[in-house]
């Protein structure tokens, strides 16, 4: 119903009368309209850690890439919905993707970023390795919003950008030798923990 009429417009009685029980059913579970958003974002993030578990051996700008086609497939078949809830998911610092509330889903997904860079074949050590996995997370949200976003025809937009990413990331991997850009990185990291996650970089 949110992906038919817009976030603002469905209401959790149409929900309740579209599911076919009553009202005070539904409430028991969904307490307002912004708990119904973290249903879906649960259960996607435990299909895409479920799905990413095959993660083939190799470089992990490799795994990467892999990681974030299969988030693409996971989410494919939910996309309308999923735009509609995006206002929500990213605006929302209550219940939005980076809320306290929503840790445990973003955990299993976070999780395969940081499994994709440390059991990678040129993983850098610690704790480089740490750092570049949660930008690679950050980097895969913004894809996904990109992905939610585009109005090219069937996502053609989203497909030249994966082809400019899969481009991009051999000159990145090489960077990382380059001691600025180490510093870079785990800068950036700590900026998305305090800005993003709320947790103070330790000093």
């Amino acid at each position: 119903m949110i992906g038919e009429r817009g976030y603002d417009a469905a209401t959790l009685r149409d929900v309740a009368a579209r599911a076919g029980v009553g009202p005070a059913l539904l409430y028991r579970y969904f307490p307002n309209k912004r708990s119904v958003v973290l249903a879906p974002y649960d259960e996607l993030s435990e299909a895409f850690a479920r799905h990413a578990v095959n993660m083939p051996q190799g470089k992990w700008r490799d795994r990467f890439v892999y990681a974030l086609e299969v988030s693409l497939r996971t989410l494919g078949p939910h996309r309308v919905t999923l735009r509609a809830l995006a206002p929500a998911m990213v605006g929302d610092a209550d219940e939005g993707v980076f809320a306290q509330n929503t840790a445990s889903s973003r955990a299993k997904v976070q999780r395969v970023f940081h499994e994709a860079v440390l059991g990678a074949t040129d993983s850098p050590r610690q704790p480089l390795a740490d750092a570049l996995s949660q930008l690679l997370y950050l980097a895969h949200l913004g894809i996904m919003l990109w992905w939610l976003l585009d109005r090219s025809p069937n996502q053609r937009a989203t497909k030249h950008l994966m082809a400019l990413i899969r481009q991009l990331l051999p000159s990145a991997a090489l960077s990382l030798h380059v001691r600025p850009v180490r510093g870079f990185v785990q800068s950036a990291a700590d900026l998305f923990r305090e800005g993003l996650l709320g947790v103070e970089a330790s000093t």
